[in-house]
């Protein structure tokens, strides 16, 4: 996994947990304390302990700390740099989504080691739609979920999402049923 990831759950962890927060939870996952390299790649089980820690440190189900780190990752990625980018893919959660993969690409041309999940948008009509999410990583469809949520509250807008088909055996996609309900109040 991209060291920003790591970056981010610790980021997280120390707003809600602070210093003495995140130091349990990497005692508990079994990595060091003193944080990760933002453009550096490590296992994906670093990763994966490093939710299930902060999972035992916040007394949350794995899956809702992925979907809280999937709306937080949204702040993360554009206070870090990717502001300028995200607004270049779009006006609103349909538009980024449909153009995620062409982002996705953009930075896969500067890290090429980096393995990114691909995104396919289809349209059901009258602010539905489909959105198919295709990984070699397990388990991230919560993540998915909070992308979303994240990104519909940065444009101002409100969704519904569901999960409506998960992978099976032999087949990396997870399928969700996304439908715009209505603008927020005031865009993030």
């Amino acid at each position: 996994m991209y060291g920003l990831v790591n970056r981010a759950v610790e980021d997280l962890v120390k707003q809600m947990k602070g210093e003495d927060g995140w130091r349990r939870v990497c005692a508990h996952a079994q990595v060091g304390a003193d944080g990760f390299v933002a453009v550096r790649s490590y296992p994906d089980d670093v990763t994966n302990r490093l939710v299930g820690s902060v999972s035992r440190e916040m007394d949350l189900p794995a899956e809702k700390v992925l979907e809280a780190f999937g709306e937080y990752w949204i702040l993360y990625t554009a206070e870090q740099g990717y502001g300028e980018m995200l607004r270049s893919a779009g006006a609103g959660v349909r538009e980024v989504l449909g153009n995620l993969n062409d982002m996705h690409g953009r930075i896969e041309t500067a890290f090429p080691e980096m393995t990114l999940p691909y995104f396919f948008v289809e349209d059901i009509g009258d602010g539905e739609f489909e959105l198919i999410y295709e990984s070699s990583r397990d388990g991230l469809a919560p993540m998915v979920i909070g992308l979303v949520r994240g990104l519909a509250g940065r444009f101002g807008q409100r969704v519904v999402i569901d999960h409506v088909e998960g992978r099976a055996p032999g087949s990396p996609r997870d399928r969700f049923r996304v439908r715009v309900l209505a603008e927020a109040p005031f865009a993030v």
